[in-house]
């Protein structure tokens, strides 16, 4: 999965769980990044309020339910910076994805 096509189902997710007031931004490393603010995900690399920084396989997991998020975040798989209550309020795009 390319990171067009994690930007198209997240933008569909973003829609069905009514968007998101804050932006955030995965950062897959070398492998890039997807930015997503309102009901919208993009690959572009914009400032956001909320950074996570995740390999692509593990956020692919997360996604497709096989990674718990807080397990990911516990164990320093995923890492965290700026407003951690963007992070905590992923749960309802993530459960539509």
């Amino acid at each position: 999965m390319d990171n067009a096509d994690i930007a198209a189902k997240m933008t569909e997710a973003l829609t069905k769980a009514g968007g998101t007031d804050k932006s955030v931004k995965f950062d897959f490393g070398d492998d890039g990044q997807v930015f997503a603010s309102g009901t919208e995900a993009t690959t572009e690399d914009k400032d956001a309020d909320c950074t996570i920084s995740v390999s692509k396989d593990d956020f692919i997991a997360l996604a497709e339910g096989n990674l718990d998020p807080m397990m990911a975040f516990m164990s320093g798989k995923l890492k965290v910076a700026g407003d951690m209550s963007v992070a905590m309020g992923l749960q309802s795009i993530f459960s539509n994805m």
